[in-house]
This record gives structure tokens, sequence and C-alpha cells, in this order.
């Protein structure tokens, strides 16, 4: 039997003497941050603004740790999670708080301890590769965290956060076209305090066709090759994330619908997960995941008081597929060559929200507007048309590596035009497209990091090729042949 030990979320507070700034951006939101000792503060006890709700922000060392030496990565790991708890932890403090939070409460309790436990964090990073490497130099600039005002609940669809792309000008501001009615409130108690909120939702009628793809030239990889692997009838859910988190109980925060692999959690490894049972006809092992999404009907899911779910604000009835597809498409340009078993990737960013947009590939739409795709709301659907969520991953590997430390620039999309960069192969594209019967005017959100607000720009799904060889073989000579199978 693998040996589970868990993770124990650290509680530990360490206090600084810093200072804290409170800047005005777009809206009149306030930004605060604790390493400008010399602005000028409100006077004691003074409340801040009414925050509708508010969020910390904190640079993400993972992303920034691209080369990490493979004898370190197992304790850096360890520590980026430490770092995911602490966040979630500073949020709750101050998600607790609500309107009472007032700066200086702000800084003494949420920033200021959060900035001392992330810089040993960071420190300990720092010796964990300078044993076997040079030691990273700047990490301690990834400590300091702000806190921001988060979209207010009252504000009018699409009117906190950038206009999808392909919205119409009204989209942002209009009410629903007549039949989709806005979410309504859900039973007492049923809805996250974390959101969501009236502004992250659209009516898809009002955006306009938005999905372009590359024009196919002569050497094109038509074909396509898909897995029947169901639709977690076997409810296989846990808020780990092997990828990211490895041996790492509760390492996402959040909770995980899977198909494929039926052996997927923080503890598994290659040959656990090659050893394991598969939800797949074809007897494809490989794991498939993304978070679950849930209806905040007032229903109290079976992991309301559990890590991952209600204790970090994910609530409501989860809900189940209609549909799960797991298919692979070629390259528009070339021939794709195959991927290397155990090959992990993760497509979209869980901190999205506060990390900006850059490696965000959420994609929501309806069925029956599939031509329109949103990447930061969520869609109101008319009635008979399901929520669908579709997840297209990086279709181009360096040819060496199944992973990389920051679990990214091992692979990247391919171009406008279908290519892959210099340096890099074209694979078989995953595509997982997941759909949900939502009754229109439902009020339904997906599971994310506390900090993250159950944004919909957070949607991301997680990947790991554990087909054997001879079925990549099979998939790749489909695919390159042009034709259907699976």
């Amino acid at each position: 039997m693998r040996n589970k030990k868990r993770h124990k979320r650290s509680r530990v507070i360490g206090l600084t003497v810093v200072g804290v700034t409170a800047l005005a951006v777009g809206g009149g939101a306030l930004l605060m941050t604790d390493n400008d000792a010399s602005a000028a503060r409100r006077p004691a006890g003074r409340q801040a603004p009414a925050w509708a709700a508010m969020t910390v922000k904190c640079p993400d060392a993972a992303t920034r740790l691209s080369n990490v030496p493979q004898q370190a990565r197992p304790a850096v790991d360890r520590e980026l999670a430490t770092m995911d708890s602490q966040v979630a932890d500073a949020y709750q403090r101050l998600a607790a708080r609500g309107a009472g939070a007032d700066q200086d409460w702000v800084r003494t309790r949420v920033l200021e301890p959060l900035g001392a436990q992330r810089r040993g964090a960071l420190n300990r990073i720092g010796n964990e590769i300078g044993r076997v490497a040079s030691r990273p130099s700047g990490l301690v600039t990834l400590a300091s965290c702000t806190v921001q005002q988060a979209a207010p609940a009252s504000a009018p669809a699409g009117g906190a956060t950038s206009a999808p792309a392909g919205a119409t000008p009204a989209a942002g501001t209009a009410a629903p076209a007549a039949g989709t009615a806005a979410p309504a409130a859900p039973a007492a108690g049923g809805q996250a305090q974390s959101g969501p909120v009236k502004a992250d939702f659209v009516d898809i009628r009002r955006v306009r066709p938005n999905v372009k793809n590359p024009r196919t030239r002569a050497n094109a990889s038509r074909g396509t090759f898909s897995s029947r692997c169901g639709r977690n009838e076997n409810k296989h859910f846990n808020s780990d994330n092997v990828i990211v988190a490895p041996g790492v109980s509760n390492g996402a925060h959040h909770m995980h619908d899977y198909v494929g692999n039926r052996g997927t959690d923080a503890f598994s490894t290659n040959d656990s997960l090659a050893a394991s049972g598969t939800t797949c006809t074809n007897g494809d092992r490989s794991t498939h995941y993304w978070p679950v999404l849930r209806q905040q009907d007032g229903t109290k899911e079976a992991d309301a008081d559990q890590p991952g779910g209600g204790t970090e604000g994910n609530v409501g009835r989860i809900l189940r597929p209609e549909t799960a597809s797991i298919s692979f498409r070629g390259s528009a340009v070339s021939k794709v060559v195959e991927m290397p078993k155990f090959l992990r990737i993760i497509t979209g960013d869980a901190k999205a929200f506060t990390n900006g947009t850059a490696n965000a590939n959420a994609s929501w739409s309806c069925t029956g507007f599939e031509n329109r795709q949103l990447k930061d709301k969520y869609p109101l659907c008319p009635k008979g048309s399901k929520v669908v969520r579709t997840f297209k991953f990086q279709s181009c590997w360096d040819g060496k590596n199944a992973d990389s430390a920051n679990h990214r620039t091992h692979v990247a999309f391919a171009d406008a035009k279908g290519a892959c960069a210099k340096g890099f192969k074209a694979i078989p594209q995953l595509v997982q497209r997941i759909t949900y019967k939502v009754a229109p005017g439902s009020l339904f959100a997906v599971d994310s990091f506390p900090e993250q607000l159950h944004k919909p720009v957070t949607d991301h799904g997680d990947f790991i090729n554990v087909m054997s060889n001879s079925l990549m073989k099979k998939a790749v000579k489909c695919i390159n042949t042009g034709r259907k199978c699976g």
C-alpha cells in the first residue's frame, strides 16, 4: 500500500513590521500592498469604503520557477502547495471579517502574516534548489501580496470585467434576452460568500460568433481519435492535484471530476497509474480531470464540511456531466508524432483571476451556440440548450520532456496558422468537451481556489497520458491518415 502521508495546512502566523499603501485603481477599488512604508496611512480605526468582496492577490511563484532541477522538485512542489494554503487561509480570514476589515486590520491580520509566511517558504525553496544548483535570486520579491476589491455583486452583467472576445458592445450592459433570466438567488446558505456574482454571467445570444480556426494545409493531419471514458458515473472526486502538488492532500483546494484512470489522487505515481483500472472502453489508462461544476441551490453536498468543498467556499450540488467527450485531433499544417507516455499537460490557469489571463484557456458556451466562446463569463443558455465547457490543450511538445518545473514550458500552443514554434513538434491535440443540463435562471459556478471567487476565467483541464505504446501508435496513425476512430 502506498504511503499516504497527509500534508498538514500551516496555521502559523508570523508578524513583521512593514508599511501599507492604499492606491486608487479603476472604478474606485482599493489596492493594498505591504511593501511601501512611505505612503500615507488612513487614520487609525477609520473604516475603508464598503466593499462587496475583497480577495488576496499574490505573485504566482509556481509559474516563475521554470528551471527547478529534478532532484529539488518534490520539495519545491510541497513548498508551493504550502504557499497555496497560506493564501487560502489569508483569504478566509479576510472573507470572515467582511465589511469590518478596515485598513489597519487588513495590514496586521492579513498582509503582514501572509508576507512573513511566504518569505519563509520562498527561502526554503531557494535553499532546496541551492543544494543541487545555483540558488535563484530575487525569490523574496514574490513574497508581498495585495488585497483588492472584486466585482461588486450589484454590477450589471459583464460590467466588472473585460468583455469576452467577440461580444457585442451591449453584451456587458444589457439585460438578458427574453426567455433567459439572470441567475436567481439560491436558498438561504446555498451561495458561496465568494461568488459568483451577476457580473459573471452573460446571455449567450448576445455574443457574436468569435471562433476562428486555422486554414488546413496540404500536409494536415485531418483525422480524430476518441476515447469513450464515461462521465464520472463512479463518482471519482477529490481535491488533489497530482500534477501540481504531488504527495499533498487537498493540493487543489477545490473538487475535481475524473474520467479515465480509476486510481488518480495526490499520491499516484507513474507505476500506480499504469497499474490502475480505467473507465475508458478502449483500455486507455490516461487520467483526465477538471474542477466540478456546482448548482448553488441550497443543497448540502456530501463534501459540505470537508476541505476542497464547503470549508473552502465550494458549496452546492455537484452537477454530473450530461456528456464528457475525450478526443484527439491533428494539426492544420503537419502530421503529428506520438506523445511520450506519462506526458503531463495543464491547460488554463486555476489562478487566472489574480494572475491575469496570460495562461487562461477557459471556453464556456451553450449547445447550439458553440461558434461563440466565452473566456471570462458564464453563459446563460436558452431553454433546451446545455452549458458547455471545452478545453483545447496545447498541441506542441518540446520533443524531450514529459513535464517541466512549472508544468507549462515543455508544451505550447500552435500559432494562429496552426504551426508549432521552432524546436517543438506537433502532437495530437486533446479536446475535453463537457456538457451540463442547467435550468435557465439557475445559479452555478465552477469550483476554485477560495481567493479566486469562482470566476469563470479560472476554469482549467488536466491530463496525464497513460496510453499504451500500441494504443498511442494507433491514435497517431488514425489522425495522420485522416480517419475517424474510437
